[in-house]
């Protein structure tokens, strides 16, 4: 069985670090646990890794977060990968930092990166894994806090909640869903 797993976020080194780009930090780091490395491809970063006998395709779209579904229908049609075994993962400000929620499916919640995949790939039913961010920012300053970088003292916690993330993937393409949400939503 194969999954695709695509991490959220903006490509550019002034987004390098922010909240919107956790997805991106955490493909990153299950590409590197695994021993794969990225290639730019068609509209996204790519890797393909094992894990316990899954085959994981996971991208990282180049296309901005607004137009993350161009990537994602992209790779979904070129490795025949049903929309059920695509698992993105995103930011949510309505989630407190280091409160990770598998959903298998569900409203983008005002997430750009998640209507452009609803838009493009037929829907809300497709897994994704919702890596809480927290909402501390003043009224009127959403976009300057998920685009800014974590603040120095969330920055000890990161490590941890991304490896935590990482377990959470694998233990959806081996438990499944059902099990890893009993273990990790919180």
């Amino acid at each position: 069985m194969k999954y695709l797993i695509v991490g959220l976020g903006n490509i550019g080194s002034e987004y390098a670090n922010t909240r919107h780009n956790i997805g991106f930090n955490i493909a990153d780091q299950l590409v590197k646990e695994l021993g794969g490395e990225f290639a730019n491809l068609r509209l996204a970063y790519y890797s393909e890794v094992s894990w316990k006998g899954k085959k994981l395709h996971v991208i990282k779209p180049t296309t901005y977060m607004n137009l993350s579904g161009r990537a994602v229908n992209y790779w979904m049609q070129e490795l025949r990968i049903p929309l059920e075994n695509v698992l993105v993962i995103v930011d949510d400000l309505a989630l407190p930092l280091g409160k990770l929620r598998l959903k298998l499916k569900g409203s983008s919640a005002g997430h750009n990166g998640l209507k452009s995949i609803e838009a493009t790939c037929g829907g809300q039913d497709y897994p994704r894994l919702r890596f809480g961010i927290g909402d501390d920012f003043p009224k009127g300053r959403q976009a300057d806090y998920v685009l800014g970088p974590f603040y120095k003292e969330e920055l000890p916690e990161l490590p941890a909640l991304i490896d935590k993330s990482v377990a959470l993937i694998q233990s959806f393409v081996t438990a499944g869903p059902a099990k890893t949400m009993t273990a990790f939503n919180q």
